[in-house]
């Protein structure tokens, strides 16, 4: 049974930093990251190839996130530094077999499998 189990959130102050973690019962699937803020849409933020090798994210988190992967552990990370009171969502870990080159990699619907989420606070 495939699952994603995500850690790390929490409280922190703007300026802060935080890595989030998600942990699957698969390898080298291509896995990301979503968030969703209270009355918001859902907002992809960054996700990366089954290898390690390729990255993406949205453009409102490029220099200050970073998503990275050790497949030894099964496990993707996401550094959150230069935190703002508008990066306060729930973070959800996602995944798919495979992460394909003529589908944006920001489309939730190409991701099959969900984590449960953790909740996120940058207080200002």
């Amino acid at each position: 049974q495939v699952q994603l189990v995500e850690s790390g959130g929490g409280l922190v102050q703007a300026g802060g930093s935080l890595r989030l973690s998600c942990a699957a019962s698969f390898s080298r699937y291509g896995m990301g990251w979503f968030r969703q803020a209270p009355g918001k849409e859902r907002e992809f933020v960054a996700a990366i190839s089954g290898s390690g090798n390729n990255t993406e994210y949205v453009d409102s988190v490029k220099g200050r996130f970073a998503i990275s992967r050790d497949n030894a552990k099964n496990t993707v990370y996401l550094q959150m530094n230069s935190l703002k009171a508008e990066d306060t969502a729930v973070y959800y870990c996602v995944a798919v077999k495979s992460l394909r080159n003529n589908i944006p990699w920001s489309s939730y619907y190409i991701y099959d499998y969900w984590g449960q989420g953790t909740q996120v606070t940058v207080s200002s």
